[in-house]
């Protein structure tokens, strides 16, 4: 037996640590190389890596390139052509276990090449949109998964960038003061709902973490202000995110267990010979082996997700597309039986949470003729959530709390045609159609009877019509111009709202732009449908709530590494519905479903600040991201007074950075380290009522002080470190990620306190590490 155990841990050894000795360990670096305007495949574009010509290829018809034999660790790549300004795609991590594909966007020049220093430019620094001129940013899946702090997840991740705030127990992304409620997530150029498992929970607009996985994420568009004309039903920002294509050439997999979980993905083509390809990844996750260290019952949170691309490209008929995403979550909380243990009213309450959401959709991109293509999405989503509260009375009887039951579809049309007339001007306009079916239902006790509040299934349409034209000026002056309708036939609101943004290069490496947009959305249905006490739907013709935006920025890049970009800004909410006479506004909204009085549209909101990005991109083996944002937030609720909004933490700091170091006798493994550092101010809260809530043996808040306290400042660290093994076609890593190290509370409001007869303050210690391993073969 003792021989066995031996020879297990030499094989185990040999596996994982020996290097080989046959040479270094290398991989093939594939893509295609496209104009980013038109969307046109680039023939005999030249593809190299680093400044190296002998590691290179030039594409062929179909503007596709291979690099083979490129050893592990990052590189950059550069690709060139006439015409066309200088691409390059910053330190490419080249791993052993999958090829790398890389899809390179070059612009073309407007104007000749005497008029103009052409100088290569980093793709970093640009969006995937090429109609957005300012408060955007294009992020990485590599960035996904390197940055502390992100689990992997998009959202968490953005909480770093500039204008952005967070918390550690939801990922509900804050930009610029606005409630989470109010950014648009949008997938393969459909609107989908909140794609985070257990949302709309703690904090509508968020949740725990997103279901997108970081093995099927492609890289994508994070807009924060004053978005292109395209996006509509938006208010504060737009989350475009976008699925990968699976490998066509080989078939690669990956397979990660840790301590929340299990991942498995999967990707390649259908057939040897064939352009067709697949890709699909598969998560469960339970909390259950972190129960210990986790907040009272969390150790039954259990949730899984799936998501799917199969990709089709045809020689004439264009590229065919089916994607999809699909989550499901369960939770639950069980009263305390015995009496003697209830402190807080929530001791006695049961709950049970159950819900799903999906998306489904097909996609055809085709070509036009003279630089023109076609783009058409027809998508099914669907999201579901039943949550009950029952609670304990003192015979010890379950009596019904509250109910929420809602189930929604949307199935969208989306069309747009995206021509480049020349270099100097590019056009989309399009089409969205969404039609809106819902079965809802609230209920909450008032008095101690079960009231219903929304009962309502039924149909409406959201149609909206857009167009946009990026015009270059000059040489150094570029133009955006857009506008957007749309109408909601529920109560036939319409919104006009048109778009501008301006850029000047005034020298090489600098720029300053000026943006402007008027923005809206639609508040979530159930709020359309609140039942007056005569049975009347007294919120049916509530309009949508409404912004102007104005951004200017200053963008400076220092040098192929290095970027500092300055975005001072304002916006100006209006048609916010509120409760006449209250403080009340729905800009607030947190998780309070149960909202029963009538809502007119006179709100107004009002929010402006600076933010801040220093940056230096992943190079020499480290990176780092410093991000400031200054802000004051504020609102006018139904009674006329204005106030700090509950979002207006004031500033936010954050500090990420990393360093890599490349071990082993060929120098083909990967040591890293990340670490980000936050800081940032509490979330506002209504000062409690204390003498009321003594008497009621309940919390009641003072609301005409709304919002006048504010919480501690929160200093967060979350780490992440790993090491990377790679064998010839595969890798094997190890990790501990580890959120919230340093342990800050997370504020959740306040509790009326049964024994003792006080009013506690709601706080948790949250703390997630968790401890992976992951293979790629």
């Amino acid at each position: 037996m003792e021989r066995i155990k031996r020879s297990t841990i030499f094989i185990v050894f040999n596996m994982l640590f020996v290097n080989t000795l046959f040479g270094q360990f290398t991989q093939n670096v594939r893509g295609v190389v496209r104009d980013k305007a038109s969307n046109v495949p680039l023939e005999y574009a030249t593809v190299a890596v680093g400044d190296s010509p002998l590691s290179g290829a030039v594409t062929d018809s179909l503007g596709r390139f291979i690099i083979k034999n490129i050893p592990v660790g990052r590189h950059d790549i550069r690709a060139s052509f006439v015409g066309y300004e200088p691409a390059v795609v910053k330190d490419v991590l080249v791993s052993a276990a999958k090829e790398v594909f890389l899809e390179i966007l070059m612009t073309e020049n407007a104007f000749s090449l005497n008029e103009i220093t052409v100088t290569p430019r980093t793709d970093k620094t640009q969006t995937l949109n090429s109609m957005a001129l300012g408060s955007a940013r294009m992020f990485s899946v590599e960035e996904t998964s390197r940055y502390a702090g992100g689990f992997d997840d998009p959202a968490r991740l953005a909480s770093a960038f500039a204008g952005v705030t967070g918390s550690i127990g939801n990922n509900g992304i804050v930009i610029r003061g606005n409630s989470p409620k109010f950014l648009q997530w949008r997938l393969e150029n459909v609107e989908i709902p909140n794609p985070n498992h257990f949302a709309e929970v703690t904090t509508f607009g968020g949740g725990a973490l997103t279901a997108f996985s970081s093995q099927l994420l492609g890289n994508s568009d994070f807009f924060t202000g004053a978005f292109p004309a395209e996006y509509g039903n938006a208010l504060s920002g737009v989350f475009d995110m976008n699925l990968r294509s699976g490998n066509n050439h080989k078939r690669e997999s990956t397979f990660q267990f840790g301590a929340i979980g299990i991942d498995f993905a999967s990707e390649g083509p259908f057939r040897r010979e064939g352009n067709s390809s697949y890709i699909f990844n598969y998560r469960y996750s339970t909390l259950a082996l972190m129960a210990p260290i986790l907040p009272e019952n969390a150790g039954a949170v259990r949730y899984q997700d799936f998501s799917f691309k199969l990709n089709f490209p045809t020689q004439r008929a264009g590229v065919f597309s089916i994607w999809g995403l699909g989550l499901i979550d369960r939770s639950g909380q069980e009263a305390k039986t015995d009496s003697l243990q209830w402190t807080y009213m929530t001791d006695r309450d049961k709950m049970i949470q159950k819900q799903y959401m999906g998306a489904f959709g097909i996609n055809h991109t085709i070509p036009v003729r003279n630089g023109a293509y076609l783009k058409t999405s027809l998508a099914a989503t669907v999201n579901s959530l039943e949550l009950t509260s029952d609670r304990l009375d003192g015979n010890l009887q379950f009596r019904p709390e509250s109910a929420v039951g809602n189930t929604g579809w949307n199935f969208i049309f989306a069309s747009f045609l995206n021509k480049k007339f020349s270099a100097r001007h590019t056009n989309r306009t399009g089409i969205r159609i969404t039609g809106m079916k819902y079965d809802l239902l609230l209920q909450n006790t008032d008095n101690q009877r079960l009231q219903t509040l929304t009962d309502e299934s039924g149909t409406s349409t959201l149609f909206s019509v857009w167009s946009n034209s990026l015009i270059n000026l000059s040489d150094t002056w570029t133009l955006n111009l857009g506008l957007n309708t749309q109408l909601f036939s529920l109560n036939n609101r319409y919104a006009v709202e048109p778009r501008a943004g301006i850029r000047w290069k005034f020298k090489p490496g600098h720029s300053a732009g000026l943006s402007y947009g008027l923005h809206s959305r639609l508040e979530m249905l159930y709020y359309y449908f609140t039942k007056s006490a005569n049975g009347e739907l007294s919120n049916k013709n509530m309009d949508f709530t409404r912004a102007h935006h104005l951004v200017a920025s200053y963008n400076w890049n220092i040098s192929g590494d290095y970027r500092l970009l300055i975005e001072p800004y304002v916006q100006q909410l209006f048609s916010v519905p509120v409760v006449a006479g209250s403080s009340f506004s729905l800009i607030n909204l947190q998780r309070d479903w149960f909202v029963s009085e009538h809502l007119e549209n006179t709100g107004k909101g009002f929010n402006y600040g600076m933010d801040i990005t220093f940056e230096k991109y992943m190079s020499q083996g480290y990176y780092y991201m410093l991000t400031a944002s200054l802000f004051d937030s504020r609102y006018r609720g139904g009674d006329g007074v204005w106030r700090n909004t509950r979002y207006n933490r004031s500033y936010a700091f954050n500090l990420l950075t990393g360093k890599e170091w490349l071990l082993g006798q060929n120098r083909q493994n990967l040591f890293y380290a990340n670490i980000r550092l936050s800081y940032q101010g509490g979330d506002r809260y209504s000062p409690v009522d204390r003498m009321a809530s003594l008497q009621a043996e309940a919390i009641v808040y003072d609301e005409n002080h709304a919002f006048s306290k504010q919480y501690a400042p929160a200093f967060v660290c979350h780490f992440t470190v790993g090491y990377k093994i790679n064998r010839q076609n595969s890798a094997h890593e190890f990790a501990l990620k580890v959120i919230n190290a340093t342990m800050s509370k997370e504020y959740f409001g306040h509790k009326y306190n049964f024994k003792t007869q006080q009013i506690d303050l709601d706080h948790e210690f949250i703390m997630i590490p968790n401890v992976s391993y992951k293979i790629e073969f």
